[in-house]
């Protein structure tokens, strides 16, 4: 499969630091205020996806469901990853840019509102 801007821009968040993988290491980081965007992957179970929908809703992160968790790996170099998160607001809304180009993505939720009673 040809790498795509939205795999490449993934790795080099990756490289600069500023990308996180890991359901409980992500989950803290929407909680903390961290994440800018949440990425799951489109083979994610219907729990899991479901989870991450709630708590990007509830905390007004952008969420994002494409390719599967092994092109998400491979974009930046580990195994296969079920759910990333862009922690740097530049890189968030480059690669959030790069995914409405993307005819391989699947699903695209975005919630820009604020925190609700939080």
């Amino acid at each position: 499969m040809k790498m795509n801007k939205f795999l490449s821009s993934l790795g080099m968040a990756m490289r600069a630091g500023k990308l996180i993988t890991g359901d409980e290491i992500v989950l803290k980081a929407v909680r903390k205020g961290e994440a800018q965007l949440v990425i799951i992957a489109g083979d994610a179970s219907p729990n899991t996806k479901k989870k991450f929908r709630d708590k990007c809703s509830t905390y007004g992160v952008q969420l994002a469901e494409a390719f599967d968790r092994d092109q998400l790996g491979k974009a930046i170099g580990k195994p296969e990853r079920v759910v990333l998160a862009v922690t740097d607001a530049k890189f968030g809304k480059m690669i959030a840019g790069h995914l409405s180009q993307n005819s391989e993505v699947d699903h695209i939720e975005q919630t820009t509102g604020q925190q609700q009673g939080q």
